[in-house]
C-alpha cells in the first residue's frame, strides 16, 4: 500500500486534472445556447447567403446580405452577432446581449430593428437568455460591417426582402 502522503498526492493531481464544476457549466450554458440559437433561428437572418439558398457557414451570424424593407420605416440587414469587437457584438457584456435580446435596447441606446422578434425573446428564462449570450460570445468572430440600417429614402446596398403591412399591398406600398 501507498504511504499516505503519495495517496493524498495522487488524489489531489487527480482532482486538479478534472475540468472544474464552472467549467462543466458553462460548456452546459453554451451548449444550451447553440440549441436555442438554432430553433430561434437566427441563422436565417444572420447568416450571409441564407435568404439565397447558400448561407455562407464560414461567416456564421457574421451578418446578412439582405434587408428586410418595411415601408415607411426603412431596410434593415440582419447585423453581425459574432464576438467581433469591431464590427460584430464583441465588445457587449453578457447583460447588454440579453437586453438586446429581450427588450430590444442596443448598448449604444438605439432600438433594435421592428423585425428583431425581442417581443418573442422577452418571455425567455433568464437562463436561457444568458445561454443565448454566452453562445454568442463563444462562436467564431466574423469581421463583417453591414451596411444600414437605412431610413425611407436611403441608397440601400443591399438585396431587400419587403415586409407588407397586413391588408397592404406591394403596389401601394412606398418606394
Amino acid at each position: 500500500m501507498f504511504p499516505a502522503s503519495v495517496r493524498l498526492a495522487l488524489l489531489t493531481a487527480s482532482v486538479v486534472a478534472l475540468p472544474s464544476y464552472a467549467a462543466m457549466a458553462d460548456d452546459a450554458q453554451v451548449a444550451r445556447g447553440e440549441y436555442l440559437v438554432t430553433i430561434a433561428g437566427c441563422n436565417d437572418c444572420h447568416t450571409p447567403g441564407y435568404f439565397f439558398g447558400k448561407p455562407d457557414m464560414s461567416r456564421f451570424l457574421g451578418g446578412s446580405d439582405v434587408g428586410f424593407e418595411i415601408p415607411g420605416v426603412g431596410v434593415f440587414p440582419g447585423r453581425n452577432i459574432t464576438p467581433d469587437k469591431e464590427t460584430g457584438i464583441g465588445s457587449w457584456t453578457p447583460e447588454q446581449i440579453v437586453a438586446a435580446i429581450q427588450t430590444g435596447q442596443r448598448p449604444d441606446g438605439r432600438t433594435l430593428a421592428p423585425i428583431m422578434p425581442w417581443p418573442a425573446f422577452a418571455h425567455l428564462t433568464a437562463d436561457d437568455a444568458m445561454a443565448i449570450a454566452a453562445f454568442l460570445q463563444s462562436v467564431k468572430p466574423v469581421s463583417n460591417k453591414v451596411p444600414g440600417p437605412f431610413k425611407p429614402g436611403d441608397t440601400v446596398s443591399t438585396s431587400m426582402m419587403r415586409i407588407i403591412p397586413p391588408g397592404g399591398t406591394a403596389a401601394a406600398a412606398p418606394k
